[in-house]
């Protein structure tokens, strides 16, 4: 069973920056940020194949960039210009099947870490 392990959150200033890390146990084919605020719906982040093809929702276009290191199996998440509305828990998802055009779509992942909170105060 694969497992995924998340670091790096924290709390931070807006305007700031952080990077998450999420360690994989095996290679996965598709990897992907998701982030969620209590009572509301989990949104996807950004997403990255394998051959380093990535999605990202507008919201944090511009300002976040996803990277995945095939041979260390580990998904990173580079956040900077951070404003309180990214805001949330933030979860590494994974799958080993190949996804054509979902990538943030969270149905797509059968495997999900604990999370890892980042908190951005204005």
């Amino acid at each position: 069973q694969v497992q995924l392990v998340e670091s790096g959150g924290g709390s931070v200033q807006a305007g700031g920056a952080l990077g998450l890390s999420c360690a994989a146990s095996k290679f996965m084919t598709v990897m992907a940020w998701f982030r969620q605020v209590p009572g509301k719906e989990r949104e996807g982040v950004a997403g990255i194949r394998s051959d380093a093809i990535t999605k990202y929702a507008d919201s944090v276009k511009g300002r976040f960039t996803i990277t995945k290191d095939n041979a260390k199996n580990t998904l990173y998440l580079q956040m900077n210009n951070l404003k309180p509305e990214d805001t949330a828990m933030y979860f590494c998802a994974a799958t080993s099947r190949w996804i054509l055009g979902g990538l943030l779509d969270e149905q797509e992942y059968r495997t999900w870490g604990q999370g890892t909170q980042v908190t951005v105060s204005s």
